[in-house]
């Protein structure tokens, strides 16, 4: 059986890809384990400075298996809660991990391959690509944060259409209502997406991390909150030997090396 998990190395940049091809990358089990293992090494390791996630054979990810699906009907609730939770598991573990997480999107993202685009920290769409929010079209219900991740950019009606239709959102679209930060040609979804991967890899570890965390929390927090949460996260990062070599290649006219500091700092 093949692996479910792809994961290769590009210099800083960790390439995560959905391998499942035969059923145009659909999820399972094995796919979520793997995928929120990986997420778990990343953090630990300081050479990973970004990493991408994407898929095998031109598609992203076709959503939920639904022969498997069909079988778990017969489950009682709590087992079907259970098996739930290993996707949401894989959700949190992209939304958690601090290093950046970037989507490479070809092909599909429908239904929970769709929640797991959005779970991402930025989109790439190839301009042909096709996202659905599905369920509905099956009798189902989102699942994977589709409704929440969806809800930070579109206004409630564009969500509930978006959610009531199940209809198809072309890679155009979905950049024009905000979830998508960079359109790239058909089969270049990838590249593109790595190569802001490694720009944004040659940050700062902890800065970045204290940044996503920010970013992450700001459309749920009050600006109290927000305010509070920067307040805590810039006294930190002043404490850095980040910050002490941002700002003095900033003083000194010269490019920050903050590949040096990787792995050194607490």
């Amino acid at each position: 059986m093949d692996a479910p998990l792809l994961i290769r190395r590009e210099g800083p940049v960790l390439v995560l890809s959905n391998n499942n091809v035969a059923a145009r990358n659909a999820l399972s089990p094995e796919f979520y384990a793997a995928v929120t293992a990986a997420l778990r090494e990343a953090a630990a390791d300081a050479t990973v400075g970004a990493i991408v996630l994407t898929g095998e054979g031109g598609h992203f990810c076709a959503g939920g298996d639904l022969r498997q699906l069909s079988r778990r009907r017969e489950l009682p609730m709590e087992e079907r809660r259970a098996k739930l939770e290993g996707l949401h598991d894989m959700i949190r573990s992209v939304r958690d991990c601090p290093k950046p997480v970037i989507a490479a999107v070809e092909g599909a993202a429908a239904g929970a391959g769709l929640s797991l685009a959005l779970a991402c920290d930025m989109l790439v769409a190839a301009k042909n690509a096709v996202f659905s929010v599905a369920y509905v079209k099956v009798g189902l219900t989102p699942d994977g944060g589709a409704t929440a991740f969806l809800a930070e950019f579109v206004s409630r009606q564009v969500l509930t259409e978006l959610c009531l239709t199940g209809e198809r959102i072309s890679g155009e679209r979905l950049h024009a209502l905000g979830p998508v930060n960079r359109l790239a040609e058909p089969g270049q979804a990838l590249a593109e997406a790595t190569a802001l991967a490694r720009q944004v890899a040659s940050g700062p570890e902890q800065a970045m991390a204290r940044i996503k965390d920010l970013c992450r929390r700001a459309p749920h927090h009050t600006l109290e909150q927000q305010l509070e949460l920067e307040a805590q996260h810039m006294v930190r990062s002043q404490e850095t030997e980040e910050s002490r070599e941002g700002m003095g290649a900033f003083l000194d006219k010269r490019q920050p090396d903050y590949a040096k500091l990787r792995g050194t700092q607490a």
